[in-house]
C-alpha cells in the first residue's frame, strides 16, 4: 500500500505525504560532511536490517535537540538504502506546537507525530518506523547517565510491535553525549515553582529542565536549541528482537508487555556496554 493512501488528518504531522525525497537529497552533502569530519562517525551492524521486511527501530539518543546520533543514523540509512525506501521517525507532539516551521522541515525528512495511529499507518504502508521511547527525557539525561538506556517507562513501542507483528531492531550509540554536557535536570524544582504560579516558557511544560554546558550559550538553563561540540560518535544497529507472542491479545497483556519491555531494555543495555568498551 502506498504511503499516499494515508492522510489521517489535515493537522501537521498527521500525513505520510509530507516526506520529500528531494529535500532529503539536498541535505545529504551537509550530513555527509558532518558524518565524515565533524562527528567522525563509526558504525556497524547494518547487516542486521532485513532486506524486504518492515521493522520498528528503537533507539536511545543523546546530545539535546541537536541529537547528532539520530541524524547520523538517518544519513546512514539514506546512503545505504536510497531515498525511496522510506523510514518514518516518530516526533514528540510538542515539537509541532513549539516550532511549526522546524516541525515542517523535520516532516520533509520523514518525521510524523508520535501517535499510535500514525505509527500504524506508516508500518502498514510498507515503511519502517524509528522511535526513541525516552524522548526529551532521554536526549537531555545527565552526563553521568550517558551510558544508560533510558526509556522513561514508556511502553507504547512494545504494544505497537506486538500489535503489528513486527520485529524490534535496537539502534544504540555512544559519544554523542559529549556534544552537550548535561550537568543536572532541575525539572522537579521548576515544576514546584510552576505550582506556585510561575508560568512555563511559551506556556508549554517541557518535561525536562536541564542545566548544561554547550554552544552557543556556555552555561545554559532549560531545553534550548544547541550547536553540538565536535565529538566522535559510534552507532550500532543490533540484531532483531523477536518475541514469542504477537497480536492484540499479547499487546493487551500488561504482564507480557512488561516482560518484553525488560527484554528490549536489557538487551540494548548489554549492547551499549559492549559498544562503550570497544569505543
Amino acid at each position: 500500500m502506498s504511503p499516499k493512501a494515508h492522510n489521517l488528518s489535515t493537522k501537521p504531522g498527521w500525513s505520510l505525504n509530507q516526506r520529500d525525497p528531494r529535500f532529503i537529497q539536498s541535505l545529504m552533502p551537509f550530513w555527509g560532511w558532518l558524518y565524515d569530519y565533524y562527528f567522525r562517525v563509526q558504525t556497524s551492524g547494518w547487516e542486521n536490517i532485513p532486506a524486504d521486511k518492515t521493522a520498528l527501530f528503537v533507539g536511545s539518543h543523546n546530545g539535546g535537540f541537536a541529537a547528532p546520533d539520530m541524524f547520523m543514523v538517518m544519513y546512514d540509512w539514506f546512503r545505504r538504502f536510497g531515498l525511496e525506501r522510506p523510514v518514518y521517525g516518530l516526533m514528540h507532539p510538542k515539537v509541532w506546537q513549539f516550532s511549526p516551521s522546524l516541525a515542517q522541515l523535520a516532516g520533509s525528512c520523514g518525521a510524523i507525530e508520535a501517535h499510535p495511529k500514525m505509527a500504524i499507518a506508516a508500518l502498514r504502508s510498507g515503511a519502517s518506523v524509528l522511535v526513541y521511547p525516552g524522548g526529551i527525557q532521554d536526549v537531555f539525561r545527565p552526563y553521568d547517565l550517558r551510558h544508560k538506556i533510558y526509556f522513561a517507562g514508556h511502553q507504547g513501542f512494545i504494544k505497537l510491535a506486538l500489535r503489528e507483528h513486527v520485529p524490534i531492531i535496537p539502534v544504540i550509540s555512544c559519544g554523542a553525549h559529549d556534544t552537550l554536557i548535561v550537568l543536572a535536570d532541575c525539572y522537579k524544582l521548576m515544576q514546584q515553582l510552576h505550582s506556585w504560579g510561575m508560568p512555563w516558557l511559551f506556556g508549554i511544560d517541557p518535561e525536562v529542565f536541564p542545566i548544561y554546558l554547550g554552544l552557543p550559550w556556555g552555561l545554559a538553563f532549560g531545553p534550548l536549541p544547541n550547536i553540538p561540540f565536535p565529538a566522535t560518535v559510534h552507532t550500532r544497529v543490533c540484531p532483531p528482537i523477536v518475541f514469542e507472542r504477537y497480536g492484540q491479545e499479547a499487546a493487551g497483556d500488561r504482564s507480557y508487555v512488561n516482560i518484553c519491555y525488560e527484554i528490549v531494555q536489557n538487551q540494548m543495555q548489554q549492547e551499549l556496554n559492549s559498544l562503550v568498551k570497544q569505543s
